[in-house]
């Protein structure tokens, strides 16, 4: 299959990439980067299967879409399922399972390596020009990534969407632990200057001290307060435009997909009653396009499959509208400052910032 004869309204083509698409990375403004990491998951587990499982079920994945338009014209690929990491994940899996405290230090050297290696296949890929999607995985597996962007964009803010506030420090001892992703990163990556959280009904009395604690640089819409504005009749479209509003002009989505209705996601590891509808978790993005602001990344994680397939269709559907909502929003957005050079100035000690190459996709 080539571009030339490519028909995006046939079946999926044997040895097709990710959405059936013919594209390699190397011709793609998206490149999917796959982490299949979840050595600390706390109650269920699964989700290092969830980029494998994504990338099948994206081949029942309609490619025109009547919001986001074509957004596989732009080149869309998912690099291989990388063998190291999934290496790495089950010999961390068995320390991290085997009650032993000697273990935590070894635990937390393998979350060092894995941001590492996310870090350096994110940087590649912006260095390139390309939009870095990270796919977990658990949560833990984005925080190289975002040190990535925050180091090539100023005044980085990120929205995120989870049942969990993921604002425990060092939770059962793991630095890199899934539950602390956004403790890490707010504390270690000065670039990122907002966090806004929605979706969260589960946290712990040192996470909502710390979001006080704040200064306002983390706002989380908590989901019972969501639900109170909906039950007095407040349209969802204009919570979702309150939300926006907290964020900066260039945004990162980190999106768990047990921030969505349990009922669509009833395989992921941590699953709680509440959340977000599927049309409400899209109004987002749809918020964001009429902000004028624009996605800049983002990644998906804890997709867990479960006894069929619907977590990893959800999974694969939720990616594809991201996708293409970003797409938009770069198209649309009125022109970013200029970008500053990498300098010491991402991770506390390291990093930088620079923004990534095209400001359009092919898209019509």
């Amino acid at each position: 299959m080539t571009l030339r004869n490519f028909d995006p309204d046939a079946a999926a083509g044997a040895g097709s990439g990710i959405y059936g698409l013919p594209y390699t990375p190397e011709e793609s403004r998206v490149v999917i980067v796959p982490v299949p990491f979840e050595a600390t998951t706390s109650y269920g587990g699964g989700t290092s299967n969830g980029p494998s499982a994504i990338f099948e079920a994206s081949k029942q994945v309609d490619l025109f879409d009547h919001e986001t338009g074509r957004p596989f014209e732009a080149g869309i690929a998912m690099l291989p399922i990388p063998k190291k990491i999934a290496r790495w994940n089950g010999e961390a899996k068995k320390l991290a399972h085997s009650g032993r405290k000697s273990a935590i230090a070894k635990v937390n050297a393998f979350g060092e390596r894995v941001n590492d290696w996310v870090y350096e296949q994110t940087s590649s890929l912006l260095d390139e020009g390309k939009m870095a999607v990270i796919v977990g995985g658990d949560h833990s597996v984005p925080f190289g990534a975002i040190r990535a962007y925050a180091e090539r964009y100023a005044n980085l803010g990120i929205l995120h969407l989870d049942a969990h506030a993921d604002l425990r420090d060092a939770y059962e001892g793991f630095t890199w632990s899934h539950a602390s992703i956004f403790h890490n990163v707010m504390t270690k990556i000065d670039g990122v200057t907002k966090l806004v959280q929605t979706g969260v009904r589960d946290l712990g009395v040192a996470e909502s001290e710390m979001i006080d604690r704040s200064n306002g640089r983390i706002v989380t819409f908590f989901d019972a307060d969501v639900a109170a504005r909906k039950e007095r009749g407040v349209p969802f479209a204009a919570i979702a435009d309150d939300i926006v509003a907290a964020l900066p002009h260039d945004i990162y989505l980190s999106w768990d997909i047990d921030g969505l209705d349990p009922t669509l996601c009833p395989g992921t590891g941590t699953p709680v009653p509440g959340g977000l509808s599927w049309n409400e978790a899209i109004g987002l993005l749809r918020a964001i396009r009429r902000s004028g602001k624009r996605i800049i990344g983002l990644d998906l994680c804890e997709v867990s499959p479960g006894e069929t397939e619907w977590d990893a269709n959800v999974g694969a559907r939720l990616l594809y509208k991201m996708i293409g909502f970003a797409l938009l929003t770069i198209i649309d957005a009125p022109p970013a400052p200029p970008p500053s050079p990498r300098s010491s100035r991402g991770v506390r000690g390291r990093g930088g910032r620079r923004a990534f190459g095209r400001d359009s996709a092919r898209s019509r």
